[in-house]
């Protein structure tokens, strides 16, 4: 018996495809009308029309969700397949020429790899691709592998843990912490004991549904800090480092952010008294689009530009 019917009155597309692969991973008729960037009236529309090739209802509503049928999820394997062969018909044998292409990329980052990233990246850009471009998406967890897999994103950066295997990854650098405060901090030296830095006030940068593994280094500090002194807590390091070189407070950051920061903002690096996580910072993609030519070059750009050189043997 075929998953895929031959022949019907009505036949399909790849565009029904992509509007299943899409509600199978989403289980949200709103939710996946955003990722495909089309109303929900349409989208209702082209379920209806999957319904009635493949004679079974696919999905059924329990409370807010769209739960699939033993069908829809007989028919994910091969429609999975039928999409990745089509990715890989558009892009095999296609040149890629960076210095001429204007290709844009989209990827996600915390804004403390944007920090390090762009400088050198922009750089290089235009002395070797200066009409290829870049736009930066914040991005939750649970949409990181729907993302790459339908190409809303070329790659991810960060320090997750993405249990599917068609997702790849490459590591490329560490990071540790350390603390900022302001220069003429009135309480706060060159040193802290545990003791002084939980009695100061400090602000919390948090991972929130992120998924991104700062959250290891946002528990510690939750440890360590008695909740009345945690004044505030944000959603990025830069906002909290700004209000550190205007105020009283602690702030605890990606220490090469840090030091890039420390002179403009006129802050202070201080060793954190207490033995914070570090992290791994690597780049994902997904198998659909390894063999891209584009994807390709822009994975071997950060690769060169960013990652920590191999131990010796």
């Amino acid at each position: 018996m075929r998953s895929i019917p031959s022949g019907n009155a009505r036949e399909i597309d790849l565009r029904h495809l992509r509007v299943l692969e899409v509600l199978l991973a989403e289980r949200n008729l709103t939710r996946a009308a955003d990722v495909l960037k089309v109303t929900q009236p349409a989208l209702s529309k082209t379920l209806a029309a999957l319904r009635q090739y493949f004679s079974d209802p696919l999905f059924v509503r329990v409370g807010n969700r769209m739960e699939p049928t033993a069908k829809a999820l007989e028919l994910k394997p091969a429609m999975r397949a039928i999409l990745d062969q089509v990715t890989m018909l558009r892009t095999e044998n296609v040149p890629f020429d960076p210095a001429r292409s204007a290709r844009v990329f989209t990827f996600s980052v915390v804004d403390s790899g944007i920090v390090r990233l762009l400088p050198p990246l922009l750089e290089k850009l235009e002395r070797t691709a200066p009409r290829i471009g870049f736009r930066i998406v914040p991005l939750e967890l649970e949409r990181i592998e729907l993302a790459l897999e339908s190409g809303q994103l070329d790659f991810a950066m960060g320090s997750y843990t993405l249990p599917s295997k068609r997702i790849r990854r490459q590591k490329l650098w560490n990071v540790t912490y350390t603390c900022v405060v302001r220069e003429d901090h009135p309480r706060v030296g060159d040193s802290l004991t545990p003791k002084q830095f939980a009695a100061e006030r400090h602000i919390v940068v948090t991972a929130g549904a992120t998924g991104h593994a700062h959250q290891l280094v946002e528990r510690a500090l939750e440890r360590a800090i008695p909740p009345e002194n945690i004044v505030c807590r944000v959603p990025t390091f830069v906002t909290a480092a700004v209000v550190a070189s205007t105020s009283d407070v602690i702030v605890t950051l990606p220490a090469a952010m840090a030091t890039t920061l420390a002179e403009r903002l006129r802050l202070r690096l201080i060793p954190p008294p207490l033995k914070l996580p570090k992290l791994e910072v690597s780049q994902y993609w997904h198998e659909r689009f390894h063999r891209d030519p584009g994807n390709q070059w822009v994975r071997g750009v950060f690769a060169e530009l960013f990652r920590d050189p191999e131990p010796a043997g």
